[in-house]
């Protein structure tokens, strides 16, 4: 099966809509090479804008591109762009602004260039703003799909893209349907929430739970905001074991939290367990975390276990 970071796909597949949009423009702040918005910087330097070290800049720039009719891809760490919350929240959201946020380096997947680079917050604080889509794709077919929407969808965007390389989950056939959960794996024994970086490891995880009798439901969250409440709300009602929310992130106001909360508000008494971070990052190779934290196949199945009691 193909294995890619979405940050590598996102470039590819912007540099060649590029071709047939003109209307598209992309800034990055000294990150192009990490981004991978080299890739539309080669291809259509006419419309690329180096902004340098300043996030809050090219965030005002592109929001005056976006209101002038332009569509703008703004691109750095999910940390940094996300951490000039105030300009965003003003600029882009209030201002209904067709900006695109493309956060790359998502989560404690990035590695060694730990805490100071690790976007852990990022979905958290996103998702809360008015008129804000936050997409996270678990594969590359995924992520091609998610871009070619952003160039015609109306309003604020955010997009979350990985460092490290995912397997491909996704059949050739696949068709991303914003705000619509993709079911991945059935089962009626508990179903495990996941989005980005923990998909792959999920779908290993309900594969290694089926060969020991249980039926494990794999629900792919690639759309945040707006967020899929009756998916959950199903899973809820037909899977007896309860819901494990598996993310790349903090589990306060991240995937975790859009479960909980959808579980709240239609009065389903499912049990949940949230599985992330509850804490700064760190330090260290991005197997060997995901490792740590129970983030890979083998964590997120021994999580599972004792979330069932089994």
């Amino acid at each position: 099966m193909p294995s890619k970071a979405t940050r590598e796909v996102f470039g590819e597949t912007l540099a060649a809509l590029g071709e047939k949009h003109p209307e598209i423009v992309v800034l990055d702040a000294d990150l192009s090479k990490s981004t991978k918005s080299d890739l539309f910087a080669k291809k259509h330097p006419q419309r690329f804008f180096e902004m340098g070290i300043q996030e809050a800049n090219m965030i005002g720039v592109a929001a005056g591109m976006a209101l002038s009719g332009k569509v703008p891809f703004i691109c750095s760490f999910a940390c940094f762009v996300t951490g000039r919350y105030d300009q965003i929240r003003v600029s882009v959201a209030y201002s209904q602004a067709n900006v695109r946020i493309v956060g790359s380096h998502a989560g404690i997947g990035i590695g060694e260039d730990g805490l100071s680079q690790q976007g852990l917050e990022d979905i958290a604080l996103m998702r809360v703003l008015p008129n804000m889509a936050v997409l996270q794709p678990g594969d590359d077919l995924e992520c091609a799909q998610m871009v070619e929407f952003l160039v015609k969808h109306q309003g604020p965007a955010f997009l979350r893209t990985t460092r490290q390389k995912l397997d491909r989950v996704h059949a050739d056939d696949y068709r991303f349907l914003f705000g619509k959960a993709d079911t991945v794996r059935e089962g009626a024994d508990l179903a495990i929430f996941a989005s980005g970086g923990t998909l792959q490891g999920a779908v290993k995880a309900a594969d290694s739970l089926k060969a020991a009798g249980i039926g494990v439901r794999v629900v792919n969250v690639h759309t945040l905001r707006p967020f899929d409440a009756e998916a959950v709300v199903k899973a809820g009602r037909e899977c007896k074991g309860g819901i494990l929310a598996a993310e790349d992130h903090m589990i306060v106001g991240g995937l975790g939290s859009c479960v909980a909360e959808a579980l709240a508000e239609a009065g389903v008494g499912a049990r949940l367990h949230r599985l992330g971070l509850d804490g700064f990052g760190e330090s260290g190779t991005p197997e060997a975390l995901y490792q740590k934290y129970d983030l890979d196949a083998a964590g997120i199945e021994r999580r599972a276990r004792r979330f069932l009691g089994r």
